[in-house]
């Protein structure tokens, strides 16, 4: 069967066409040899489950793993201390026997160990990280532990109850057993979670995570990681797509975002395609193609879109500050320091242009456009009406006359 081009959960080699990771995954086994603890912050569907599946599987000839994923833990299990603890170690055992079947027959003991009864099910986080480190001192490779989705975790202590175990852990990992490493991915920052459990103000950025080493993986698609994946289409399809000239127009548009590259390719594959006006591959890979692929994108309902725009609705400052810097051209300076342009960041809407607030890419510029746009509030202002107005005059042979 053939590949195709994936915007749907996981991405997989030998299915899906994708960028190659391999300099992606050394960057990250630098930090895990170091036994650094750290978080992968980035913004929806920018390929955090892929990057931790394929380092699994890069790690396991030097490593025992343990993948976990938090949105499977349903809120009773973060209830309450107990509970989450029981969860956690019925999680870590099965994780662990599944991602490394040839694990030594007292490991695996000590590891079906965790899941025994407690009485009056008081089963602590105390208790929980004794058996871990147990299982670390017994173990006969160094293990990893990487948990996918903890923003599933937010608006509940337990979690930041779990992250103070796992700091006093890598504090004292010279004097006791503790993991190698320790992953968390997922869109929010630790201390965004904390925001979200404490009063505003309270211990704000006291994070019990703050051990974790800084993550500069860069993981945004280059013009060459988008060319090389594009090769391996081309090598199937033969459709003469100038290969430079369609990787500099995905980066271009998409600055590189993963889901936004991945969903052009496509739309140009599967329904630039079969349009009428284009009916084969070969014309759906041109530069007419691609901006079709770019309508279709901008008027289609999805789920990055959908979560960008219900972020705007759930924090006023970053929809004011977005709306202001699309529509009067006033700078903000770029200040990670400041909660709004904090939290901009952390959910993909800008990038820092030269030290001051830009929107990330141009297919979020022109999509958020034409929200605003929409809003019955911004069509009642003498610009919205100016610019029907002027539509016409502003125009030349079908173009946009742009010094006007």
């Amino acid at each position: 069967m053939p590949r195709v081009f994936n915007t749907t959960a996981v991405c997989i080699p030998e299915k899906h066409y994708m960028v190659n990771l391999d300099s992606r995954l050394r960057e990250i086994r630098q930090l895990v040899d170091e036994g650094k603890y750290f978080t992968i912050n980035r913004a929806r569907q920018y390929g955090k489950t892929t990057l931790l599946m394929a380092l699994n599987q890069s790690l396991k000839n030097a490593y025992y793993t343990v993948s976990l994923d938090f949105q499977t833990f349903g809120s009773a299990e973060f209830r309450t201390e107990y509970t989450f603890a029981e969860a956690f170690a019925g999680a870590f055992a099965e994780g662990f026997e599944y991602n490394n079947p040839s694990i030594p027959g007292r490991l695996r003991d000590l590891a079906d160990g965790l899941e025994e009864e407690h009485e009056e099910k008081k089963y602590t986080l105390r208790s929980l990280f004794r058996k871990l480190r147990s299982i670390c001192a017994a173990s006969d490779r160094p293990i990893v532990l990487m948990i996918d989705e903890v923003d599933s975790a937010s608006n509940n202590q337990v979690f930041l109850d779990f992250l103070a175990q796992l700091r006093a852990q890598y504090i004292t990992r010279f004097q006791q057993p503790a993991f190698q490493s320790v992953i968390l991915a997922g869109v929010c920052d630790v201390k965004n979670l904390k925001q979200k459990i404490r009063p505003e103000g309270e211990h704000k950025y006291n994070s019990p995570w703050n051990i974790a080493a800084d993550f500069k993986v860069d993981m945004s698609f280059s013009a060459a990681d988008i060319a090389g994946m594009l090769e391996e289409y081309e090598t199937d399809y033969n459709t003469g797509m100038d290969i430079s000239m369609m990787s500099e127009l995905l980066r271009d548009y998409t600055s590189g975002y993963p889901f936004l590259v991945s969903r052009l390719c496509q739309l140009m594959d599967e329904a630039v395609s079969i349009k009428a006006e284009y009916a084969s591959k070969k014309a759906a890979w041109t530069k007419e193609g691609f901006n079709e692929a770019v309508r279709m994108l901008l008027s289609e309902k999805n789920t990055l879109f959908e979560s960008l725009i219900g972020k705007l609705h759930d924090y006023p400052r970053l929809n004011t500050m977005l709306e202001t810097v699309l529509f009067t051209g006033r700078t903000f300076l770029y200040n990670s320091d400041e909660n709004t342009t904090d939290i901009a960041s952390m959910f993909g809407f800008i990038k820092n242009r030269n030290g001051t607030v830009a929107v990330a890419n141009r297919i979020f510029e022109m999509r958020l456009y034409n929200y605003y746009l929409s809003q019955s509030e911004m069509q009642e202002t003498e610009l919205y009406r100016t610019s029907l107005q002027d539509r016409s005059s502003i125009k030349r042979k079908s173009r946009v006359y742009m010094k006007l």
